[in-house]
């Protein structure tokens, strides 16, 4: 009898293979899988360019097999070509009681632990992952959001953004005093830097002495849409843009989204890392909190957001974008005006 992983490694049939994974999958056949995917591995010392069968194999695997086979590919830069690290993939489908026992350790094992803490898991009690590696609690803090998570499928994935607010015009004045706030600056860079660093995206953050329509007028003078929302709203647009990969780039995951808003609050209010719950909640709820948006703004990645701490008299102001290349813009996978729905 023939084999047909075999026949299709040998042929370079990367189309073959893939159809073998999904009816591997459907029939679920999870050692075959394995199998297919050690072949196309074994094949690359051949000069057999099958990796992304492997990397798609690894993908389903992570996503429809039972823990005791997801677990072990939640290690550090699995899932390099995915539409997700492998660690949100298999955390997205598996309960940490299930995967606990299965996964190795390492850094990749406290993100996947985060990501079930995203998705509503109460992990303060458990010692078997290293609660360093992020520094936040791993349980949502009742002044947090329902953060938008990720929902992986066999050949799509969708990153809903938050809900886009009712917008009203406002003006936002220009000639704001400048303030010199590096570190504020650097980390509301940071919430869109995959953006920037690894696709087509651009970020400007100011810091004004003044209100939040005063912090929009140094990046947007003029009148702007915008509309005021409360610290949990502001949170959500904040971890969402930090998990994307935006149009091209590496997605970082919900985790790591949520770890950059935690340290946006941080640094516009000056605590110390890793700040106390009750402190930061404290700053979110009491900071003044506006999302707008710029003239002429048509579709993409993008987070426009503004906050005002009203008993210091200081803003900030961050407007970061990402779209599609040209030559994508008119196809109907586009992300939508709200938001896109893969990133």
């Amino acid at each position: 009898m023939t084999d047909p992983i075999t026949e299709a490694v040998a042929a370079g049939d990367l189309d073959r293979l893939v159809r073998l994974v999904d009816g591997l999958c459907s029939a679920r056949e999870w050692d075959q899988v394995v199998r297919l995917r050690d072949h196309c591995r074994a094949a690359l010392e051949r000069g057999l360019q099958l990796w992304p069968a492997a990397e798609f194999a690894e993908y389903r695997l992570a996503l429809e097999a039972p823990a005791s086979y997801a677990g072990p590919l939640v290690v550090e830069g699995a899932g390099r070509f995915a539409l997700g690290p492998l660690w949100e993939v298999a955390a997205s489908t598996h309960r940490w009681a299930d995967l606990a026992g299965h996964v190795p350790p390492g850094p990749a094992r406290a993100m996947a632990a985060h990501e079930r803490v995203m998705r509503g898991e109460d992990l303060t009690g458990d010692g078997s992952f290293d609660h360093g590696v992020l520094d936040l609690p791993a349980v949502l803090q009742p002044w947090e959001p329902a953060y938008r998570v990720a929902v992986f499928r066999a050949d799509t994935a969708d990153f809903p953004a938050p809900g886009e607010p009712r917008f009203a015009r406002v003006t936002a004045p220009a000639g704001a005093e400048p303030v010199d706030d590096e570190e504020s600056a650097e980390a509301l860079a940071d919430l869109a830097a995959v953006w920037v660093q690894q696709s087509n995206g651009s970020c400007r953050v100011a810091a004004v002495a003044g209100t939040a329509e005063e912090a929009i007028g140094a990046l947007a003078p003029g009148e702007v849409p915008a509309a005021e929302v409360d610290g949990a709203e502001a949170m959500a647009w904040m971890a969402w843009a930090a998990a994307s990969g935006g149009a091209y780039g590496r997605r970082r995951g919900t985790p790591a989204g949520r770890f950059a808003a935690w340290w946006a609050v941080t640094a516009l209010s000056g605590l110390e890392w890793p700040p106390d719950p009750g402190e930061a909640a404290a700053v979110v709820t009491n900071l003044r909190w506006l999302v707008w948006e710029p003239p002429g703004f048509v579709e993409g990645w993008r987070l426009h957001l503004a906050a005002e701490h009203p008993g210091e008299g200081l803003a900030w102001a961050v407007a970061a974008e990402d779209h599609l290349r040209e030559a994508e813009a008119g196809d109907e996978a586009g992300p939508p005006r709200a938001g896109p729905a893969q990133s």
